[in-house]
């Protein structure tokens, strides 16, 4: 794990606010009560990213619950843990424990059923979880899944003391814990001390959000407040974004390559097409979504 000091290369031009969002609560799983930020209306826009859900609480009757056995085709999910303790297990016989800091990714591909259950029984559990979809190429290729510790995490601070944890691709020479073709997803979390800027390159085709967790951050001339999500303008003039903290603050900053493909979703399916999402839904209901 890398955490020494590192240079920044500045920008020419930053992208700036296009949109905020609040996200909507809602409740998924065995009661699990969340914020659904990326919701389904913005897939378009922010292709090639389906979902990110936001949970937090330090009661125990808004997360006990867990997501027991369910099925997913067609798309990853990665989670996030940032407090907490949470067990996979799935159909293709995968166990791991999810703990603070640490990353659960996992590729549904042609169909994979698993289930996410806290191991803790009290206490404060906060994550995300951000469904990435696959390209049609990819989605009836077999589910695969890793478990990444928080200790994998590549980590570097800045000159101006912000903390960049980078789960998923590249930030200033420091290469994430994972690297995905075809849609080649960037996944900060920035931790930047009050008034500490922060610049990351973003190529100009790739949709890009940022999501305030704790404290402020300024964008341009706007200030994106605690849970809210900011989606980036895409100015082609533009080679990547500058924020500045407004006291202490930590965000996630997420970016990727469009995919331009056609999304069908059903549930936990996400198909190119409805007769896609049609024989998803009787694999799994004969059994045969998670077979070879």
């Amino acid at each position: 794990m890398q955490t020494e000091k590192t240079s920044i290369t500045p920008l020419s031009r930053s992208r700036t606010i296009e949109r905020i969002v609040a996200g909507q609560p809602t409740s998924d799983g065995d009661g699990v009560k969340l914020t659904r930020v990326l919701t389904q209306d913005l897939q378009r826009r922010l292709d090639p990213f389906l979902m990110l859900d936001a949970f937090g609480s330090d009661h125990p009757g808004d997360y006990i619950g867990g997501f027991p056995d369910h099925p997913h085709r067609g798309f990853e999910t990665v989670t996030y843990m940032i407090e907490g303790r949470m067990r996979h297990r799935d159909s293709a016989g995968n166990e791991g424990l999810l703990q603070t800091g640490g990353v659960q990714w996992m590729s549904a591909g042609r169909g994979i059923i698993h289930s996410e259950l806290p191991e803790q029984a009290e206490g404060r559990m906060e994550g995300f979880q951000l469904w990435l979809n696959l390209a049609a190429r990819d989605k009836m290729q077999p589910a695969w899944y890793r478990d990444i510790q928080g200790t994998e995490i590549p980590e570097f601070v800045t000159p101006e003391g912000v903390g960049v944890r980078i789960i998923a691709g590249a930030s200033h020479g420091v290469t994430g814990a994972m690297q995905r073709e075809v849609t080649e997803p960037l996944y900060l979390d920035l931790r930047l001390p009050d008034g500490a800027k922060f610049t990351q390159a973003l190529a100009a085709g790739f949709n890009a959000f940022v999501y305030v967790f704790q404290g402020a951050l300024k964008i341009g001339d706007e200030t994106l407040a605690r849970q809210r999500m900011a989606i980036l303008s895409n100015d082609p003039a533009s080679d990547g974004v500058l924020v500045q903290a407004s006291g202490e603050t930590r965000a996630l900053l997420i970016a990727g390559k469009p995919l331009g493909e056609p999304i069908a979703q059903y549930g936990p399916f996400v198909m190119n097409t409805v007769g896609e999402i049609q024989q998803a839904l009787a694999d799994f209901q004969s059994g045969r979504l998670t077979a070879g």
